[in-house]
């Protein structure tokens, strides 16, 4: 699977049914919340922008931001996850570039936030591969690191 066939979706009628049947992996599922509550969330919370991935026309992932500032100064990236059958295919890393060009847009985008938690390896090397640095910032449980968008 190629990934110059994924692009992101606004969550809409047709795509969000197909979102909330999307599982990570066993070891993934303390890290990240089921997309049926993400979406829910958006729903109350209309600041919150969610995106299906799509791979070659079929939904493999889901995604979340933020289109107001928080917390750092900074767009927060609420979710981001690929289904565990497409996993390990580089579809996250790219549909997390198409996210970032999307927050890029954003009034006075600066820079990008995202928080998880320190053992989730894979959120922790996808991150890091993508230039978002770890300046020591942590709320809770979840560290926060930080992509400047802007030079």
């Amino acid at each position: 699977m190629s990934t110059e066939n994924v692009k992101i979706v606004e969550l809409n009628a047709d795509n969000w049914y197909d979102c909330c049947l999307l599982e990570v992996s066993k070891d993934q599922k303390d890290y990240i919340e089921p997309n049926a509550i993400s979406i829910a969330q958006s729903k109350f919370e209309p600041t919150l922008k969610p995106f299906a991935i799509y791979a070659e026309e079929k939904v493999v992932g889901f995604l979340m931001f933020n289109s107001i500032k928080e917390e750092l100064d900074g767009y927060w990236v609420y979710r981001i996850m690929v289904d565990k059958e497409f996993q390990g295919k580089g579809i996250g890393k790219f549909a997390t570039q198409l996210m970032i060009a999307e927050m890029a847009k954003l009034p006075n985008a600066i820079k990008i936030v995202v928080g998880y938690h320190p053992d989730n390896l894979g959120a922790h090397n996808l991150y890091s591969s993508l230039g978002f640095i770890d300046n020591g910032d942590r709320f809770g449980k979840e560290m926060a690191v930080i992509k400047n968008i802007t030079e």
